[in-house]
């Protein structure tokens, strides 16, 4: 499968993001602005709310451009009943430290904490987090870590079934590249089909109302 990404510099995602209000005069298309899932996905949102995945890779410079405004527009989401989740992709065996650094620290709370620090430290620190040595070089600098509690999440059974089933996850909504975007287990965008990341955002939000309705 082809492995795209999607968004723009930071500074073109910044300055595209004041053009929103134009993505919204026209209704997102299915088959052009996002996909609906062949077969849905099992979702964990309460009744009442709609879950939406943003898939990342903390090594893809898109993501790190993106997570800034998705941050932002994650903090509206609990008012409008969403519940987020993010999910880290792996491509090929090499991207699983990853995925297991993101849920080791979300098993430990931290990842409020981190997750835009880990980003910092890749794409402007040039630090190398792409193996498990790497990993626990940097996460024994990081003020307040209980290494041995880190360690002992890191390796465990829970965070590599986690780290599976986001895998499975991935491949159930046919995510070809990152950032991009799955809604109520039934639908999926990303920046190329919405035209950016603001637009996906804009997708994101009229899914969410689709998905209300039934």
């Amino acid at each position: 499968m082809k492995r795209r990404a999607f968004t723009l510099s930071a500074a073109a995602l910044a300055a595209s993001t004041l053009s929103v209000p134009a993505l919204a005069q026209s209704q997102p298309k299915e088959g052009k602005d996002y996909a609906k899932l062949g077969k849905p996905v099992a979702t964990d949102a309460p009744a009442g709310k709609v879950e939406v995945i943003e898939f990342f890779w903390y090594n893809c410079g898109h993501c790190n451009a993106f997570e800034p405004t998705f941050e932002a527009w994650s903090k509206t989401a609990e008012s409008k009943n969403i519940v987020v989740r993010r999910v880290p992709v792996a491509f090929n065996a090499s991207f699983e430290a990853q995925q297991k650094l993101y849920y080791a620290l979300e098993g430990m709370g931290k990842v409020g904490e981190l997750h835009a620090r880990i980003f910092r430290a890749i794409h402007a620190e040039k630090v190398n987090l792409s193996k498990e040595d790497g990993i626990m070089a940097w996460m024994g600098k990081q003020p307040g870590i209980d290494m041995a509690k880190f360690k002992e999440m890191y390796a465990s059974f829970n965070v590599a079934s986690q780290a599976r089933r986001a895998t499975q996850l991935q491949q159930a909504y046919g995510v070809e590249g990152v950032p991009s975007m799955g809604v109520a287990g039934r639908f999926y965008t990303d920046g190329t089909m919405a035209g950016s990341m603001p637009g996906v955002l804009q997708v994101v939000d009229y899914l969410v109302g689709v998905a209300r309705k039934g």
